[in-house]
């Protein structure tokens, strides 16, 4: 059985030395044989790079030669997809290409390997082909880690953010939400205040340290509550909606037919803030 060659060295282990490639390896190809990849981990391109890497290769053409693997009707991008969209845009006819055996979870590896070194996912994108890569390997995150020049613990962070409700990955990618930030929500057990923290930190623009703080305080009363508060199912609606418009903690306590609102703050400038609402 050949030896697998080894991955997560930068994208000289995945494209040899121009002085490597033979007639088998590097050829002008047709771009229209070309198909992209399905295991492709990258699904956002920015329109503005686009559009400057089309007008790079309208002038110099492609530089780096796209990945690809033979299928049975053409080739089928492994790595380079951006390049390939902008020879199509571009009008080229024809693209360098390195071909090389891979099968599709060797495809995914390998496409993941040249984003992560060109730092062009977003960390969902990356969380996701990890979770992909473990589903179809079948190896352990250790394993993984290893084979990508990862931490494992860098692994295990990025797969936790995949546990995160669907609109809050949505935050990640759009770029409202940091790695730092959906890590810190990620923590956060509870789904009341994981939102309320969530609102919190993009209405506030709060830094990833002021995120961290703040769900440390959320958590106590929470797990006071959980351990058997009988609140009225309505106050504590009431407290929820309350927590999610100010985007700190408040609280309604009532006797009979009176009672008090707490609204809670932590800092100077957030009073400040929350007297500016009321006002």
């Amino acid at each position: 059985m050949a030896k697998r060659k080894a991955l997560g060295k930068g994208l000289s282990a995945l494209i040899p030395d121009a002085d490597e490639f033979d007639d088998q390896q590097f050829f002008q190809c047709p771009v229209e044989v070309i198909e992209p990849n399905p295991y492709q981990p990258r699904q956002t391109f920015s329109p503005h790079e686009l559009k400057e890497m089309v007008a790079s290769v309208s002038e110099k053409g492609i530089i780096t030669p796209l990945l690809v693997r033979k299928t049975e009707t053409g080739y089928q991008l492994i790595a380079g997809e951006r390049r390939w969209r902008a020879a199509q845009r571009a009008g080229l006819r024809r693209v360098p290409v390195v071909v090389r055996e891979a099968t599709p979870s060797e495809s995914l590896e390998l496409a993941l390997i040249e984003n992560i070194h060109r730092k062009d996912l977003n960390p969902i994108e990356e969380a996701v082909a990890y979770g992909k890569l473990l589903e179809e390997t079948g190896v352990t995150q250790d394993v993984l880690a290893k084979r990508l020049g990862k931490d494992r613990s860098s692994i295990t962070n990025f797969l936790r953010l995949l546990k995160l409700p669907v609109q809050i990955q949505q935050d990640v990618i759009d770029g409202r939400l940091s790695m730092g930030h959906a890590r810190v929500l990620a923590g956060v057990k509870n789904s009341e205040e994981q939102w309320s923290l969530r609102n919190a930190i993009i209405k506030r623009e709060l830094s990833v340290r002021q995120s961290e703080a703040l769900a440390k305080r959320g958590k106590g009363p929470t797990n006071t509550r959980e351990k058997g508060s009988a609140k009225d199912p309505y106050l504590r609606s009431l407290e929820d909606n309350l927590k999610r418009s100010l985007g700190t903690k408040v609280e309604i306590k009532k006797r009979g037919k009176k009672g008090t609102v707490v609204v809670h703050f932590y800092s100077n400038d957030e009073l400040d803030r929350l007297l500016e609402l009321f006002g």
